[in-house]
């Protein structure tokens, strides 16, 4: 064992293989020699436990046709072992009797301890639906054997010959009664099922569109107007500028942004903007930016600058696209990549800003989100 205190399994393996040798185990000498030869080249070590994965595919342990692990289920585990934990979910997909066996290896003998658990990703079990329909024609015949036992108690003791033909067939024709009415009944119950089950699909992907389209609704942007007080170059980044922009709060938002070779600090001094301030707060090159300047852009991003808010707009004013209602994200989830939906959506035309039909007026040129 090193010095860290992590397993040195090359080392057991080695003296597993020596003991099996030295106490003459000829029928493990197979898996001795499995065990010495295992490679140490990744692609090679795959390439072997797959060929392995198709001998276990019909057997629970390597010798014998029972669940008796004996010493070459051992010895070809302390080979493998150190390959085999650090495998990828995906990867032991592929060698699901490999990964079986090792499961059930580290836990019949007690390996866990010594070599390390291999974490394996077991599949969930639901049972058959069969069973239903099985209870179901039980019940069926339930019903029509206690019919004819109520229809054959109910028979008169002393009826003649042709009285009790006129009773057989009488009871013959109640009983196929009985169990066309109960097939009927079956056929209903499934016709339902078969209806609901459509209707909750139906239903479910209903919902799921009208949840993608809340994803994708650009109310979830808090986009203000903005006056941009103070505007600076970036003190590390040449490409970057850093804005001091004024949205109706009681401190002045600090803003990064990448325009520096398209804009000089001065001109944007005093300019009005419009500014996504619902993004989470985050240091561009170890300075603090606390929104996204929106932009437009021509088609090969030559010339950028950013938008200009609607004329007679206030400064805080919430800007809104007409015929979108919703209220905004307190803070953009990244994990979502809300930004990275929406605003592909998002391009102008003869100077008013659209959304997919929709529109803000009097803003101009192509929409471009400005960040490092």
């Amino acid at each position: 064992m090193a010095a860290n205190g992590s397993k040195n399994p090359t080392r057991k393996q080695l003296i597993v293989s020596i003991l099996c040798k030295h106490l003459s185990l000829d029928h493990v000498m197979k898996w001795i020699e499995f065990a010495e030869s295992f490679p140490a080249d990744s692609k090679a070590c795959f390439d072997v436990l797959i060929k392995l994965n198709e001998e276990l595919a019909t057997k629970s342990v390597l010798l014998g046709n029972g669940l008796r692990t004996s010493e070459a289920d051992v010895i070809v585990f302390s080979a493998v072992h150190s390959f085999v934990v650090g495998l990828a979910n995906l990867d032991q997909g592929k060698m699901p009797h490999v990964m079986r066996w090792m499961d059930y290896i580290q836990s019949k003998e007690a390996l866990g301890d010594l070599f390390g658990t291999i974490s394996l990703e077991k599949p969930g079990f639901e049972p058959p639906l069969h069973g239903a329909k099985s209870a179901v024609d039980s019940n069926a015949k339930k019903t029509v054997q206690s019919t004819n036992n109520a229809e054959k108690s109910e028979a008169p003791s002393n009826l003649k010959s042709g009285d009790a033909k006129k009773g057989d067939t009488a009871l013959q024709e109640k009983k196929k009664s009985v169990e066309t009415e109960a097939v009927d009944k079956d056929k209903t119950k499934k016709a339902v099922g078969d209806k609901e089950a459509g209707q909750e699909k139906k239903k479910s992907s209903e919902t799921a569109a009208v949840d993608k389209d809340k994803e994708l609704s650009v109310s979830l942007l808090n986009i203000q107007v903005g006056l941009i007080r103070k505007s600076w170059k970036h003190p590390s980044a040449d490409s970057l500028l850093v804005e001091e922009i004024d949205v109706g709060e009681a401190k002045l938002r600090q803003v990064v942004s990448g325009l520096a070779k398209y804009c000089n600090p001065d001109d944007l001094t005093n300019r009005r903007v419009a500014l996504i301030i619902n993004v989470k707060p985050g240091k561009l090159r170890d300075v603090m930016s606390e929104g996204l300047v929106l932009c437009a852009s021509n088609e090969d991003h030559t010339n950028v600058e950013p938008l200009l808010p609607p004329e007679g707009a206030k400064i805080g004013e919430r800007i809104s696209f007409s015929g979108i209602d919703g209220k905004p994200e307190d803070v953009l989830n990244p994990k979502k990549k809300q930004l990275e939906k929406i605003t592909p959506n998002l391009f102008t035309m003869t100077r008013v800003c659209h959304l997919q039909g929709y529109t803000i007026h009097d803003i101009c040129r192509a929409v471009h989100i400005i960040h490092s």
